[in-house]
């Protein structure tokens, strides 16, 4: 069998725990940041668990990064 591609997008935004958790980074922390909260800009500074629904696709895209 051939060996698959790694999408190289899904590779830069996703991180895998030990455990197996995909972890993403939270959108829009880049642009129109001056004029939030400290409070909410402190929010974007924590990984999130990815929803259960999209494992099956990233699943696909990251053949060799989830088990």
């Amino acid at each position: 069998m051939p060996k698959l591609k790694t999408h190289k997008g899904t590779q830069r935004r996703f991180h895998i725990t030990g455990s197996g958790k995909i972890m993403r980074a939270k959108g829009g922390k880049s642009h129109l940041r001056r004029n939030k909260a400290p409070r909410v800009k402190r929010l974007y500074d924590e990984m999130m668990e990815v929803h259960p629904s999209a494992k099956a696709r990233l699943k696909r895209l990251l053949p060799y990064g989830l088990k």
